[in-house]
């Protein structure tokens, strides 16, 4: 039932994908914010669909830690579920991603509509370079950045490398950092089509101002932060 209900799920969002491609795409012609409203339109039926198909649910804790103005959020990456909650959880936004994502048919002209910051990550500074500079600018056009600083998905409780990218941004633009630590990995795992029941739990930290601190210290906040908060909400047994 697992199996037939995940493929169910996936049958009924990439349909949703084919239909909403034409407003993804005439969304171009769009200021940002309005933008990002019609194209996440997906999003919102993809969530739902997923609580409907697989009984999948999930919860936030720490909302009031969400700052008014447009911040930098670097969060925990355990599968592709928290790209889809992070819009609907957080305001207008785009991300830091690998460019090859672009190419994915509908989806990619998504993430290109919403003036994604697509790097080269073989680069090295050059692309850190490009995600300040291309960062800042979304920051100031108002959307907020998501960026996972270990820079792939990770199995659940499995600690990458924490890399510099984010916290380089929030030292050069000023803008605040919000940590976000989730459990998805345990139900939504990588590479499988599998989508297991329950309830993912998603914690929001406290906002960390970059002013006076430098760019590994701004990281290792981030990294105690979200590597202290996973324990709490980790639910397979050690």
């Amino acid at each position: 039932m697992l199996l037939l209900r995940s493929l169910l799920f996936y049958f009924g969002v990439l349909v949703a994908l084919v239909v909403y491609a034409p407003f993804i795409l005439g969304a171009i012609v769009l200021p940002l914010q309005p933008r990002f409203r019609v194209v996440t339109q997906w999003t919102r039926f993809s969530l739902w669909w997923l609580e409907v198909t697989c009984k999948l649910k999930y919860r936030v804790e720490g909302r009031e830690n969400i700052p008014p103005g447009p911040a930098i959020i670097l969060a925990k990456h355990q599968s592709a579920w928290e790209t889809l909650v992070f819009q609907r959880i957080f305001p207008a936004q785009t991300w830091v991603l690998k460019r090859s994502l672009l190419h994915i048919p509908i989806g990619g002209w998504g993430l290109a509509v919403l003036r994604a910051v697509a790097i080269d990550r073989t680069a090295g500074r050059k692309a850190l370079q490009q995600v300040v500079e291309q960062g800042t600018d979304r920051l100031k056009r108002g959307l907020w950045i998501v960026i996972f600083p270990e820079g792939t998905r990770m199995a659940p409780g499995v600690h990458g490398k924490y890399n510099i990218g984010g916290a380089m941004l929030a030292k050069k633009s000023g803008y605040p950092v919000v940590p976000v630590a989730h459990n998805a990995g345990e139900f939504w795992r990588r590479n499988s089509i599998i989508k297991h029941p329950g309830v993912i739990s998603v914690v929001i930290g406290p906002v960390i101002d970059p002013r006076g601190m430098d760019t590994g210290e701004i990281n290792s906040r981030v990294e105690a932060w979200i590597e202290g908060t996973m324990p709490r909400i980790t639910t397979l047994p050690t």
